[in-house]
C-alpha cells in the first residue's frame, strides 16, 4: 500500500510502514510541512496514497470530495506514543486493508476502529 503522512505523525511511522513492505513518504521529508490540507488531498490523489493523520479536517475533506477515490486513517487517540500508534495501526492494516484501497476513513481509537465507506453507503 502507499501511504503519506501528515505532520503530526511521526516519521518512524512511516519507516515501520517501510520495513513492512509500504511505500510510505512523509511530508517533511519533501520539504511540505506547511502544505494546506487541500493540496495534502489532492497530492495523495494523484500520487495514490492513503493519508495517515491526526487531523479531523480530513474526514470532512474526503465526504466533500465528490467520489474521488481517497483514503484516509485518522488517528483519535489519548496515547499518541509512537509505539501505540503503531500497534493500533498493524491492527487497522490486517482488518481493514480492502477499504483503505477501496476509499475510505478509518477512525482509530483506543480500543476500536471504525471504517466508512466512500462514497457513502458503498461496501
Amino acid at each position: 500500500m502507499r501511504f503519506l503522512a501528515d505532520m503530526g505523525v511521526n516519521i518512524k511511522v512511516v519507516e515501520w510502514l517501510r520495513n513492512k513492505g509500504h511505500d510510505a513518504k512523509h511530508l517533511r521529508e519533501e520539504g511540505l510541512h506547511r502544505m494546506p490540507n487541500g493540496e495534502i488531498f489532492t497530492k495523495a490523489l494523484l500520487e495514490n496514497r492513503i493519508i495517515i493523520t491526526f487531523d479531523l479536517d480530513f474526514g470532512e475533506i474526503v465526504a466533500l470530495s465528490k467520489g474521488k477515490k481517497a483514503s484516509v486513517v485518522l488517528f483519535r487517540l489519548h496515547n499518541t506514543r509512537t509505539s501505540h500508534l503503531i500497534r493500533r495501526l498493524s491492527i487497522v492494516l490486517e482488518d481493514s486493508a480492502n477499504a483503505l484501497e477501496e476509499g475510505a476513513v478509518v477512525v482509530i481509537e483506543e480500543s476500536r476502529h471504525r471504517v466508512r465507506h466512500f462514497p457513502p453507503g458503498k461496501k
